[in-house]
């Protein structure tokens, strides 16, 4: 069973009532929506934004879809989602918050910190993807609408399937912001995602060039 940090009054307080809100929401919205006929839908969109999901798709993607005119947006879109990790981890290590209750302990996979459920990771990373293809490497407006749908339903589940509270969710969405943030402040060029990319594969060709 995760620890519990001891919690100063005033933030014990805020705490409390999140976790009130937090209930009041789910079961009004189950009034209307019984999350048992929702399961399926919600946990769908639990594994759309699972941390290993996307990094072994991106990898998959970078390596089928091999060219260099993507090579830029792959790297860091990459380097992006391992900031996400880390930094979801490590948050959840030093605030060790316990998820709501009611929630059940069926997730695809928790280990270390995951276990805790202050900042939502899957709400983190679903607004970074957001922000990336809004901000940094610009999609069209229909794949950014459909992206912004997408995180808002991914942070809803999250609430509703009473994995998190809704400042868990709250604060996983500013997270996935300035982790946007962060990977526009040290965005790697072409020649290094080209560097990065050859160093983990064996297509490289002599002269620099590679197989498309």
């Amino acid at each position: 069973m995760p620890q519990k940090r001891n919690v100063p009054a005033p933030m014990k307080g805020i705490l409390d009532i999140d976790s009130k809100l937090t209930s009041v929401v789910c079961n009004t919205v189950s009034r209307f929506l019984p999350v048992r006929s929702f399961t399926t839908y919600y946990k769908g969109l639990e594994y759309s934004c699972h941390g290993i999901v996307w990094i072994a798709c991106w990898m998959i993607f970078i390596w089928f879809a091999w060219s260099k005119s993507l090579f830029q947006m792959q790297v860091n879109f990459l380097i992006g989602l391992f900031i996400d990790i880390i930094a979801v981890a490590t948050i959840k290590a030093f605030v060790r918050r316990r998820r709501p209750v009611g929630n059940k302990n069926d997730q695809w996979v928790t280990i270390g910190p995951d276990v805790y459920s202050f900042p939502s990771g899957h709400v983190s990373r679903a607004f970074f993807i957001l922000f990336y293809f809004f901000k940094l490497y610009p999609l069209n407006e229909f794949m950014v609408l459909f992206l912004c749908v997408w995180a808002v339903a991914v942070a809803f589940s999250r609430i509703l399937l009473r994995r998190h509270h809704l400042l868990d969710v709250i604060a996983g969405s500013i997270l996935g912001y300035f982790i946007s943030i962060i990977v526009s402040v040290i965005w790697i060029d072409q020649s290094t995602a080209e560097y990065v990319v050859s160093y983990v594969s064996d297509d490289k060709l002599e002269g620099g060039e590679y197989h498309v």
